[in-house]
C-alpha cells in the first residue's frame, strides 16, 4: 500500500484531493500553498484504488521536473527507482523502457507528446495525469495534445490541472477547462478562510522614476513621427478612430487589413505596411520608456538590417535619425535609464538579503548584470531560458548557487516566473511591468515562500508602465470573480 510521509496534509489539501479523486479538477492555489503536495495526495489515492497503474506528471521545464521528483521521493513511500524523470536527452528507446517500468513518470509535455505520436508509449495504464502550470494549455500546446491521447487511451482516466493563475478572461479559462476535460474547479485565494493562516504576506511598493530631459526629447521626436503616421489611417477608408492606444490595437488593425487583402482590396497592402511601421515605432518607444538607451540602440541596428518598407521608412526619417543621434551621444556620456540607477541603490540597501529581479528582455538582463557587477557589494547572477542560452542543468545549478548565498541577486526573464521553488528570496524587484495577469501572479509567487515577502515595482512615470500594472490588476480581479462562479458548477457536459 502506498502512503505519504514527512508531511501532514492541511485540511484544504485533503478536501481538494478528495474532489480530484472523483472528478477531473482544475486546482487553483496561490504559490507556496502546496499544489504539488495536493496532487501527490491524489496520486497516492489513485495508485491504491487502481493497483498496477501509473502516474504521469507534466511540468513545463526540466528544472521544475527535477524539483517535483524530489518531492515524490521525499513525501511518498514509493521506491526511488520507480519515480522516473524523462527528458529529451534520454534516447527514445531508453525512455520507452523507463516509462514501462516506472510507477511515477515526470516529464515535460513535449517529450511525452513526441513519444505518443511515435507510438513508443501508451497511456493505457496511467490512472492519473497531472498537468502543472496548466495555464499553458491552449489549443495547440503539448499539454492539450497529451490530454487528448490520455482521454482516448487510459482505462482509468483522471486529470488534475494545477496553476496559480489560469487567465483573466472567461474565454481563456473556458479554453483550459475544455482542452483538459475539466469537470470541477477548486479555488482558494489568499483570503479564503481555509488557507489565509498559511499565506505569507507580501508588501508591495511602487518606486517611480522620471526620464531625464534628454531622454524625454528623444521620446518626443519618436512620438511625433508615430502620431504623424497614425493620422494616415483614416485616409485609407477604414473608419478606424485615432484612439489606438497600444500594440494590441495595432495588431487587431493589421488583421483587419489582412482580411481586406483576401477581398482583393489593394489599399490594404499599404495598410499592412503602415501598421507594421506603427508597431515598430511603438516598440521603439516602449524600449526607451522601460529599458533604456542601450536597448534603443540595439533595435536601431536591427531596423537598419531589415529590408521591409516600414523599417526603411523609419531609419530614413529625419526626426528618428536625430533621436538616434542624441541617444548615441548620451550612451557615450554613460547616461543610464533612471530605473537602472534606482535598482542599484535598492540592492545596495538590501545587500544582506537575497533578491530576485525580473525583466522582460534578454538584452536588459545583460545591461543590468554588467552594471551591477561594477559594485563589489552586489553579487548578481542571471537566469534565462534554454532558447536564450542556458541548458536546464545550468538553470538548476544557478538556482542552487543563489540558494547557497554564493550570489545575492538573481536576474531573471520569464523562466524565473513559473513554478520554481527559489528558496530564501525575501524581495522581488519588477524592473518592468507586464500587462499579463498570469505573469504578474507568477512573478509575485517567487518571494515569501518561507516568510513574509516584499515586492518593489519600478515604474517610469507618465509611460505605459503604469497602464500595464493596472491592466494586470484588473485582469486578476476579473479572473477571481469568474473562478468563484465556476467553482460550484459541474462543467463536464460542456466539454463532451
Amino acid at each position: 500500500m502506498f502512503k505519504i510521509k514527512d508531511f501532514s496534509p492541511r485540511k484544504y489539501q485533503e478536501v481538494i484531493a478528495k474532489t480530484a479523486a472523483d472528478y477531473n479538477t482544475l486546482i487553483i492555489l496561490p504559490t507556496g500553498l502546496g499544489k504539488t503536495k495536493t496532487a501527490i495526495l491524489a496520486a497516492i489515492d489513485r495508485l491504491n484504488s487502481h493497483p498496477n497503474t501509473q502516474i504521469l506528471f507534466l511540468p513545463p521545464t526540466k528544472p521544475l521536473s527535477s524539483q517535483i521528483r524530489k518531492e515524490f521521493i521525499k513525501n511518498t513511500n514509493i521506491e526511488e527507482e520507480f519515480i522516473s524523470l524523462l527528458t529529451g536527452a534520454i534516447t527514445p528507446k531508453k525512455r520507452k523502457d523507463i516509462f514501462s517500468k516506472s510507477k511515477v513518470i515526470i516529464a515535460t509535455p513535449q517529450t511525452i507528446q513526441k513519444d505518443l505520436e511515435n507510438n513508443r508509449i501508451s497511456l493505457e495504464d496511467v490512472s492519473l495525469l497531472v498537468i502543472d502550470e496548466a495555464h499553458r494549455s491552449r489549443e495547440n500546446f503539448a499539454n492539450t495534445k497529451v490530454a487528448s491521447f490520455y482521454k482516448k487511451q487510459s482505462q482509468y482516466p483522471r486529470i488534475i490541472a494545477l496553476t496559480a493563475s489560469p487567465g483573466g478572461s472567461r474565454e481563456k479559462i473556458n479554453e483550459i477547462c475544455k482542452n483538459l476535460f475539466i469537470e470541477k474547479v477548486e479555488i482558494r485565494d489568499e483570503h479564503h478562510e481555509e488557507v489565509s493562516e498559511f499565506v505569507k504576506k507580501k508588501d508591495i511598493k511602487w518606486v517611480e522614476v522620471s526620464l531625464p530631459k534628454e531622454m524625454k526629447d528623444i521620446h518626443k521626436r519618436i512620438k511625433s513621427v508615430y502620431k504623424s503616421k497614425l493620422k494616415e489611417l483614416p485616409k485609407l477608408g477604414f473608419n478606424k478612430p485615432l484612439s489606438i492606444t497600444n500594440k494590441t490595437d495595432l495588431l487587431k488593425l493589421q488583421s483587419q487589413f489582412r482580411r481586406e487583402i483576401e477581398k482583393k482590396n489593394q489599399i490594404a497592402y499599404y495598410g499592412i505596411s503602415l501598421t507594421s511601421h506603427l508597431i515598430k515605432l511603438d516598440f521603439l518607444l516602449e524600449l526607451l520608456e522601460t529599458q533604456g538607451l542601450g536597448a534603443v540602440q540595439k533595435y536601431w541596428v536591427k531596423l537598419n538590417a531589415e529590408n521591409s518598407k516600414a523599417a526603411k521608412a523609419i531609419v530614413n526619417n529625419v526626426e528618428i535619425k536625430k533621436a538616434v543621434e542624441i541617444s548615441d551621444k548620451l550612451i557615450k556620456n554613460n547616461v543610464k535609464h533612471p530605473k537602472l540607477l534606482m535598482l542599484r541603490n535598492i540592492l545596495k540597501e538590501e545587500s544582506k538579503n537575497k533578491v530576485i529581479v525580473f525583466t522582460n528582455y534578454r538584452d536588459t538582463i545583460e545591461e543590468i548584470l554588467n552594471f551591477l557587477r561594477e559594485d563589489p557589494e552586489i553579487k548578481p547572477l542571471k537566469l534565462i531560458g534554454q532558447k536564450l542560452g542556458l541548458s536546464q542543468k545550468e538553470q538548476v545549478d544557478i538556482i542552487k548557487k543563489f540558494e547557497k548565498e554564493e550570489y545575492n541577486v538573481l536576474i531573471c526573464t520569464s523562466i524565473g516566473e513559473e513554478g520554481l521553488d527559489i528558496l530564501g528570496a525575501s524581495l522581488a524587484i519588477f524592473y518592468d511591468s507586464v500587462p499579463s495577469e498570469i505573469r504578474a501572479i507568477q512573478r509575485a509567487g517567487r518571494v515569501g515562500r518561507l516568510s513574509a515577502g516584499r515586492i518593489i515595482q519600478l515604474i517610469t512615470k507618465d509611460t505605459r508602465e503604469q497602464g500595464y500594472y493596472w491592466s494586470a490588476k484588473r485582469k486578476e480581479k476579473t479572473m477571481r470573480s469568474i473562478l468563484k462562479k465556476m467553482q460550484d458548477s459541474t462543467l463536464l457536459s460542456k466539454w463532451k
